[in-house]
């Protein structure tokens, strides 16, 4: 699309199939590199990935020339089959239905790339120690 200009950013999340807390520390960034190839395959631009063992956040630079359904059915469906492949979980790997996608200006970039960032003190428990 010559002489086409687009500032598209998009925050997409999506989960574990039953919210199980299966993606592991010890492979989640080589997921996370391998989705990101995904990504940047579909020639849209990664700006942070990260998530918690139950779900995962991505902030990217969106090309119009794919819509994003297209994009993270391509995502979360070659990131499962590379999952199961790999046999990184015991059964069945796969994400849920859905996802949940936002768009935002660049003056709002880096607070998202800062709550993405922190994902797992956002999603830190607190014990009953920690509250008193």
């Amino acid at each position: 699309m010559a002489n086409t200009f687009t500032k598209i950013h998009i925050h997409a999340v999506f989960t574990v199939q039953n919210r199980e807390c299966i993606i592991g520390n010890q492979w989640k960034d080589e997921l996370y590199k391998y989705i990101s190839g995904t990504i940047q395959n579909h020639n849209h631009k990664l700006l942070i990935i990260n998530g918690m063992p139950d779900h995962i956040h991505i902030l990217f630079g969106m090309r119009p020339a794919q819509s994003l359904s297209d994009l993270l059915q391509d995502i979360k469906g070659n990131s499962s089959k590379w999952i199961n492949e790999r046999k990184f979980v015991r059964g069945k790997f796969s994400w849920q239905e859905g996802y949940g996608a936002f768009s935002y200006s660049k003056s709002q970039l880096h607070q998202v790339i800062q709550y993405i960032e922190s994902q797992q003190e956002h999603h830190k428990k607190k014990t009953f120690l920690e509250e008193y």
